[in-house]
């Protein structure tokens, strides 16, 4: 029976209240359900209407309501039980946090050797790759090439390669990029591409790209060609000339049967001075006395005008040179210093045929492109043909042609990219003793070493006469400011050293690169009869010897350094320099290559030297190293 309460009514029974998770009954004393209902309280407190004054605090989020997955829709209990096991195709690799936990061994350099992504240059990505089976077909192409009587050059022009641009060596045989470039560029315009509708703003011309390793020649190998079209296209001007004089005097004929007394001034006809025929262009004047030398000494033979100006040059000189009356052929110059005379003569690119790029890397990157580009924009309504060339093809070149000029004829070399393997490359390490991290100390033991050990090449027919030849060496630094710091360095450790930088003046800069750049010559037999005379003499006792004083006593002698930067590094044709050290580890593979690229010039031997401290990348300099043994391309 139910109870009754005081007033005698029926009392209903008081049930325990009923948790919402489990379906189970609570007591009524449960410190649960106390703070359960204490929590209700307090969430009716805070759910109040809001002001009409108040902010909304969530202006910044962009959805209010989040997506709930199946899980949350059936429970938190929902995903107990799946009838399939969800298991990845590949399992996660394992990281290297995890290996160090469970004490496994890691294998670093095989997973990275492994690995078809991993580069230790990471600047390695920005060079064009060239695959193995076009560098092998490339090969096999021109292996039938044996001479320069192969190519189809001027008699003249033949005979000034052995007279003028190689003089002294007997037996002279094409190099790869000379094998390959010199044929397609005699070829006549148009000769190997169908003739086709240009479109507006398509460039009708032939565009050619020579990319070769470091010291293989392509000077010479874009020179000749050129040389050859001048020569060809003076004789046909000259046909020209007579033809017109003909038509022109007979004219004048005409014109004086019909009028008596003409008084109307004949037109001049536009002079040669100031139009050059080829313009070949550098980065730096540098370059400019370096290529123009070898123009000019062309031209003994050939006879042809040519002409070289640059910043360093005076304005009446850069007049004189390129407004000469006879008129000029080959003109070597900058960007910038031809694109300023263009803004004030615009009749200078009015008859240009022929566009070098020579080191084209540089004069299409971010500095050298808008006005080199101008240039080609403004002589591409009489060129003929447009040649790039350079050593290395970064991809934003290449990127930069495929976009452009999607059909220029690309002539690179089985050995692209790639240091000889003449050049050796050897490696200290400057936190070892004695050095213990001071990189300056290491340098000056490295030339000292080489200084005082023997020379295993001859120096030439006057060794025996000129005693010892003087080694040269060239160290590399990354930034301009520690040229001179290193240079006084060594001077202080009694080796003769100077510096080369942007800083430098013009004049000193050409006199420091005359003696980096002379190469030994075939000696005459009157400088061999005073050589054998001066060394009697230095033979002979004399009366008094002198004391040697403390400056001569420590001094290393026949040794003479130039510490530079990169402007030393592109083009110069350092045929003397037999040692390179690195003094700092080159930021990318174009340093390095263009850097070691002055060693192994014209087939001889050179060694590299590379200073490696605590923060270097050695893995860097192993891959390099490793390359240079395989001879495979540095990418």
């Amino acid at each position: 029976m139910p109870s009754m309460n005081r007033l005698g009514r029926m009392a209903l029974p008081i049930r325990s209240p009923v948790c919402l998770l489990c379906q189970t009954r609570l007591p009524l004393s449960s410190p649960s359900y106390i703070s359960q209902s204490a929590r209700t309280v307090a969430t009716g407190r805070l759910r109040r209407n809001p002001a009409r004054m108040a902010l909304s605090p969530n202006v910044a989020k962009s959805e209010l309501k989040h997506k709930r997955n199946d899980r949350d829709r059936r429970g938190p209990w929902s995903g107990m039980n799946q009838t399939e096991a969800h298991i990845r195709d590949t399992p996660r690799p394992r990281s290297q946090a995890a290996l160090r936990r469970s004490g496994e061994p890691e294998d670093e350099d095989s997973r990275k050797s492994d690995s078809p992504l991993y580069k230790a240059l990471k600047m390695q990505t920005t060079l064009a790759p060239i695959p193995y089976g076009r560098r092998a077909a490339i090969k096999n192409k021109i292996a039938e090439i044996t001479s320069f009587d192969q190519f189809r050059l001027l008699p003249v022009v033949r005979h000034s390669v052995f007279s003028q641009a190689l003089p002294g060596l007997h037996d002279v045989t094409p190099t790869p990029i000379q094998r390959l470039a010199i044929p397609r560029l005699l070829e006549e315009p148009g000769q190997r591409r169908k003739p086709t509708k240009v479109d507006d703003g398509e460039p009708n011309y032939e565009q050619y790209l020579m990319a070769a390793e470091t010291g293989s020649g392509k000077t010479l190998a874009y020179l000749l060609p050129l040389v050859d079209a001048v020569k060809h296209q003076e004789a046909a001007d000259i046909k020209e000339e007579k033809i017109q004089a003909e038509v022109a005097a007979k004219e004048l004929e005409e014109r004086k049967k019909l009028q008596a007394f003409d008084i109307d001034p004949d037109m001049a006809p536009l002079s040669n001075a100031g139009r050059p025929r080829v313009v070949i262009l550098v980065p730096t004047a540098e370059l400019v006395a370096q290529v123009g030398t070898k123009v000019k000494a062309l031209a003994h033979t050939v006879k042809y005008r040519s002409g070289m100006i640059s910043s360093t040059l005076t304005p009446r000189r850069i007049k004189n040179t390129l407004f000469n009356p006879d008129g000029i052929d080959i003109l070597v110059t900058t960007p910038h210093l031809l694109s300023s005379i263009a803004k004030t003569e615009p009749y200078v690119l009015s008859r240009v045929s022929h566009l070098v790029l020579d080191e084209a890397d540089s004069l299409l990157d971010r500095s050298f492109q808008p006005i080199t580009t101008e240039i080609i924009d403004k002589v591409s309504g009489t060129l003929q043909k447009l040649i790039l060339c350079s050593a290395t093809i970064p991809r934003s070149l290449d990127n930069f042609l495929r976009k452009r000029y999607p059909d220029i004829q690309r002539l690179t070399t089985p050995n692209l990219h790639s240091i000889p393997r003449r050049v050796q490359l050897g490696v200290v390490d400057i936190q070892k003793d004695p050095y213990r991290g001071n990189r300056n100390l290491a340098c000056a033991d490295v030339i000292w070493s080489i200084g005082k050990a023997g020379d295993s090449e001859p120096a030439g027919p006057l060794a025996s006469y000129q005693g010892p030849s003087v080694k040269k060496i060239l160290v590399f630094v990354n930034e301009r400011e520690e040229a001179d710091e290193v240079a006084n360095f060594l001077r202080s450790k009694s080796i003769d050293a100077q510096s080369l930088s942007r800083d430098s003046s013009a004049r000193k800069q050409e006199e420091i690169l005359a003696e980096f750049t002379e190469a030994a010559t075939t000696p005459t037999s009157e400088e061999i009869m005073l050589a054998q005379k001066k060394r009697r003499q230095d033979d002979s006792i004399p009366f008094e010897q002198a004391a040697p004083t403390s400056d001569t006593a420590y001094k290393l002698a026949n040794t003479k350094v130039l510490v530079t930067t990169d402007i030393a590094s592109r083009g110069i044709d350092t045929l003397a320099v037999k040692t390179v050290i690195l003094y700092h580890v080159p930021h990318t593979t174009i340093d390095f290559i263009h850097r070691l690229g002055r060693l192994g010039r014209m087939g001889k031997r050179g060694r590299g030297i590379v200073l490696v401290g605590k923060k270097d990348r050695k893995d860097v300099v192993k891959e390099v190293r490793e390359g240079m043994f395989r001879g495979q391309a540095l990418i």
